[in-house]
């Protein structure tokens, strides 16, 4: 799986016109499902993120993770983060396919979920409208084919 973290003070999605998923302060996560991915894969990166210390403590450090800044997710699925840019139009074939996708996708919030943060989220496969004011801004990319 990979991920685009980035630390937002709100962020929300709409889908044909209407606001399906909103938060305050916490991460949008663009999430990509790979296909050698299981549910083991999808925890272990929920854990990851959910455990980020990418928010600033009294000191303006980064030392405070989603949990101790009352901080919310908004997963939006993000097939594009697996293209094959070695031509000019990106091939996506590298995507997993809707059937594994899915249930991952849904695993991986569950998890969120299961951890006690709120979770909104995008529809997948439909077209959507992300909006989201950086904090920072602070971005992390984490890919589950790398150590992390």
């Amino acid at each position: 799986m990979r991920a685009v973290v980035t630390r937002v003070h709100h962020a929300s999605v709409t889908i044909d016109g209407t606001v399906h998923g909103q938060i305050g302060q916490g991460f949008l996560v663009l999430l990509g499902v790979g296909p050698a991915d299981t549910e083991e894969t999808a925890c272990k990166l929920a854990d990851k993120i959910c455990n980020l210390r990418i928010f600033e403590d009294e000191n303006e450090k980064m030392n405070l993770n989603l949990e101790q800044v009352g901080g919310s997710l908004l997963v939006i699925s993000q097939f594009t983060l697996y293209a094959d840019t070695s031509s000019r139009r990106p091939g996506f074939s590298g995507a997993a396919k809707p059937d594994l996708a899915i249930p991952l996708y849904e695993a991986f919030m569950a998890r969120c979920r299961e951890r006690g943060f709120t979770v909104e989220h995008g529809e997948f496969g439909a077209k959507m409208e992300v909006d989201s004011l950086n904090h920072g801004p602070v971005t992390i990319l984490l890919d589950t084919d790398r150590p992390f």
